[in-house]
């Protein structure tokens, strides 16, 4: 107890101090988390801590409640830096990616995994949708910052709104291709009328609760008549917990998603009073929860790949996951962009940093959890290092990446009513 008591204090204390020591230099908190882990899964550590953590499937239970709960978290921050109107026109770019980028890479990677590496057909399909979703955590470089950042930084950013907002959303629009596999991992796929009830009707549902709780806590927090009970008069942050977790479980209470409950309701919240000060506190407390979930997250998968997580990795199981983060989703996502607002360097920088993290993990987690796949060893490897590549690359090119498109006024700025 006494050990990890202490493991979690390093871990709060690398939070915090690694963000600053990265700022401005070709590294990022991610991949200086995933390398140490790494490390001290190299270590030969005693029993029951070494030679436990190369097979993740016994420990699915406990993964399962850290991803989720640190995706949960993540979702209510990148709702919060949301600021700019919903619409199909302010939204474009976020709708082409949604629509038509995540459909065609989660098709292609599913063709892959079964030429490639002889999936059955429902493992290929869980692959596939574990490595749909984009991260809205490690994806901090090249996000929409904190509320009433200079304008430089600012929603316009077409590049930055683009890759805040889908990977708000596209953590719950992947839920439904999981559950299709878990169905077909089962061998009883429903009709098409429960089909749509069990994997679609979840969406708007979840979105529904999102709004109206959106709107209930907005008007607690900015509008109550009374200033003791109005929040935004005080900075406490705590205020992001209960906009994580009052959506979430009242949408999957309900059978709604719950991942698009809990953004719907932060995009909500940051439009009833859309420049209110108070933003700022919450995207700090947020911020901070996040920081400790990605450690907790990467210093775990850095440890796993440590233990042996790939030993056995066939050099087709590298082709596909670098092929799905560094050609798959670049060619979708610029067929997607056609013609859009950020324009062809825009399109370019958004296309590449479809950074993959921890909603790849849950998902890959909730579809072993529940559904009976083989070779999950396959599965573990390819997301693994999946993610792993993502973190080196997209962390080392993301925020020299971003500096030099907007000292080229390459980043597709566009007005927040646009």
């Amino acid at each position: 107890m006494e050990l990890l008591l202490g493991v979690a204090g390093l871990l709060a204390l690398s939070a915090a101090l690694l963000p600053k020591l990265t700022s401005n230099r070709p590294l990022s908190m991610p991949l200086v988390l995933l390398l140490l882990g790494v490390a001290v899964g190299l270590l030969p550590l005693p029993a029951p801590y070494g030679e436990v953590w190369a097979d993740p499937v016994p420990h699915l239970g406990a993964l399962q409640v850290v991803t989720e709960v640190g995706l949960i978290v993540a979702l209510v921050g990148a709702g919060l830096n949301s600021e700019r109107v919903l619409g199909w026109r302010s939204w474009n770019s976020t709708w082409r990616l949604l629509l038509v980028a995540m459909p065609l890479f989660i098709g292609v990677v599913f063709l892959l995994g079964q030429w490639l590496l002889a999936l059955p057909v429902a493992a290929a399909l869980a692959l596939a949708a574990s490595l749909a979703p984009t991260d809205p955590v490690l994806a901090s470089e090249v996000s929409v910052p904190e509320p009433h950042a200079g304008n430089e930084l600012a929603s316009g950013n077409e590049v930055r709104f683009t890759l805040t907002t889908e990977a708000g959303l596209n953590d719950g629009l992947t839920m439904p291709f999981v559950m299709l596999a878990i169905l077909l991992a089962a061998g009883e796929l429903p009709g098409l009328g429960e089909l749509t009830v069990e994997l679609l009707l979840p969406v708007p549902v979840g979105i529904a609760i999102g709004v109206v709780l959106g709107l209930l806590l907005g008007r607690l927090i900015f509008r109550a008549g009374s200033d003791q009970v109005r929040l935004s008069e005080y900075s406490d942050g705590m205020v992001v917990l209960a906009m994580a977790f009052l959506p979430f479980a009242a949408a999957e209470l309900v059978q709604g998603n719950g991942f698009l409950a809990v953004f719907a309701a932060a995009v909500t919240l940051r439009a009833r009073e859309r420049s209110h000060g108070y933003h700022a506190v919450l995207h700090e407390f947020g911020d901070q929860l996040e920081r400790l979930f990605v450690a907790v997250a990467l210093l775990g998968l850095g440890v796993a790949i440590g233990d042996g997580l790939l030993s056995g990795l066939r050099p087709l199981e590298f082709v596909l996951a670098a092929v799905a983060v560094f050609v798959v989703r670049p060619v979708t996502g610029l067929l997607s962009l056609l013609g859009a607002p950020p324009g062809r360097r825009g399109a370019v920088a958004i296309s590449f940093f479809g950074v993959r993290g921890i909603g790849t993990l849950f998902y890959l987690v909730y579809a072993l959890a529940h559904g009976d796949f083989p070779v999950p060893d396959v599965l573990w490897r390819v997301a693994a290092l999946a993610v792993a590549l993502s973190v080196l690359v997209h962390g080392i090119t993301a925020e020299p990446a971003m500096r030099r498109l907007e000292r080229l006024g390459a980043q597709g700025r566009r007005g927040k009513l646009a």
